[in-house]
């Protein structure tokens, strides 16, 4: 696969006004993604573009907005609305492409612009590797004619379609009425609909983080700060805490206690109860590499498999896609139900762990921990020179590692997609045992990684 300049492992990020998160790179991703999916056939073709609430998404949208209507696509922008929400009108609306503005559990001095196809899902690598190549071409090429430029118009009733949809996710049979539950919308995207989705459900709403002034995005709150979550569920006698993140594609839960409840719990107490009605799909689950080990025994004592991608939840989808699985997800908290969305979906996962919770009748501390997770210790090593992990010296310390820990634990050694950084993730029964393997990588990366 070709060198990848702009994207990342999820869209385009960076600081906001600093390079690649330019209006002129957005003005270039809007010209060559209208170019690329604008069809000959004579119709009107259309981009829909939602964004979070940090500032620079004022500066961000403009310029993708000028890209494709001057590749002669119609845009419709929607304001603050979930990254689900933007795959699922991308979808609903028959639109060619739809763009997400976002750098989800970031603070707000990043931005990000992540692209969705026609049918809902994010891009693959070859078609983002294809956008990319158009990007450096010169900014007049391609445009079209003053007759055939795009139209742009703010769509208001996006918020309204969404919350209609991930109220229909919620089985019929179940009511949230009774039910106090404290919700954390990180100041971003998920401010106005979450909160309403759960009160028209019928449950009372308690919710923080719902006030974003550009700069307040992740700012001490959401599913990365589960301490403002916790006290929320405290002060107001909570039976259930949620925690989204900025874009609401992720979720943290928290039990009635304020304990935090992460993405692995979550797949788990959703999956064994699909099981149980026969609602589940594929036969298991799919995860990242990044997954406890106490979720795949949980799992396969269950009958239940869980198969494992890279680290990025569209490698999970991809993988679902293949296998025919309808639940995957990430420890982090971005759990993809495919029977209801194409990407994570922080609320509709939050409403599966409600529909569990409200059908036991038990207290959620009573549920939530599925499983004993295994110690897992998770190192990033910084380095400033060359490639350490095709050092010799580095490779013999993991080939080692891996023969300490065989049969009772996994090793895992990945570059960071972003940042020059090794992660060294180890996880086993003996955490003395998981602590020194670790140890042992990380001082092998050490020795090579940095200057003599």
């Amino acid at each position: 696969m070709g060198e990848r300049r702009y994207f990342g492992t999820d869209g385009i990020r960076g600081c906001a006004n600093t390079y690649p998160m330019t209006p002129e790179v957005a003005l270039r991703v809007g010209l060559a993604a209208g170019r690329l999916f604008m069809s000959s056939d004579d119709r009107r073709h259309l981009v829909v573009i939602g964004k979070d609430t940090r500032l620079s998404g004022y500066m961000i949208e403009p310029a993708l907005v000028a890209g494709f209507a001057s590749a002669g696509m119609d845009v419709l922008t929607f304001g603050p609305l979930p990254t689900p929400g933007v795959a699922m009108m991308t979808r609903s609306m028959r639109a060619d492409i739809g763009v997400m503005i976002s750098a989800s559990h970031n603070a707000y001095l990043d931005n990000g612009i992540k692209l969705f196809g026609p049918d809902g899902y994010k891009l693959s690598d070859q078609v983002e590797l294809k956008i990319e190549s158009m990007m450096d071409q010169a900014l007049d090429e391609g445009l079209a004619p003053p007759d055939k430029l795009g139209r742009v118009k703010r769509i208001d009733d996006a918020q309204a379609r969404y919350i209609e949809i991930a109220k229909a996710s919620f089985p019929k049979r179940l009511s949230l009425q009774g039910l106090r539950i404290a919700i954390d919308c990180a100041n971003g995207a998920g401010y106005k609909v979450a909160p309403t989705t759960l009160y028209e459900l019928g449950a009372e709403v308690f919710a923080v983080g719902v006030d974003p002034n550009g700069l307040n995005i992740n700012a001490n709150c959401g599913s990365t700060y589960p301490e403002t979550l916790a006290e929320a569920v405290k002060t107001h006698g909570a039976h259930i805490g949620i925690a989204l993140d900025g874009d609401a594609d992720r979720v943290i839960i928290c039990d009635e206690k304020g304990r935090v409840i992460d993405g692995d719990q979550i797949m788990a107490m959703v999956a064994l109860d699909w099981a149980r009605r026969g609602l589940l799909v594929g036969g298991g689950v799919v995860a990242t590499v990044m997954s406890n080990l106490g979720l795949e025994r949980a799992l396969n004592a269950a009958g239940l498999t869980l198969e494992r991608t890279r680290v990025g939840d569209r490698y999970v989808m991809e993988r679902m896609r293949e296998g025919g699985f309808n639940i995957g997800g990430e420890q982090s908290g971005h759990i993809i139900l495919h029977d209801h969305a194409t990407t994570g979906d922080g609320l509709m996962s939050a409403l599966q762990v409600l529909a569990v919770l409200v059908e036991s009748g038990r207290p959620l501390s009573d549920l939530a921990r599925q499983f004993d997770p295994v110690p897992q210790l998770l190192e990033n090593v910084r380095y400033t020179t060359g490639k350490p992990l095709q050092d010799p010296g580095v490779k013999a310390a993991i080939v080692a590692a891996e023969a300490r820990l065989a049969g009772q634990g996994r090793l895992l050694v990945r570059p960071s997609g972003t940042e020059k950084l090794i992660r060294v993730m180890a996880e086993g029964d003996d955490e003395a045992l998981v602590k020194s393997v670790v140890a042992d990588v990380v001082a092998a990366v050490k020795t090579v990684g940095q200057p003599a």
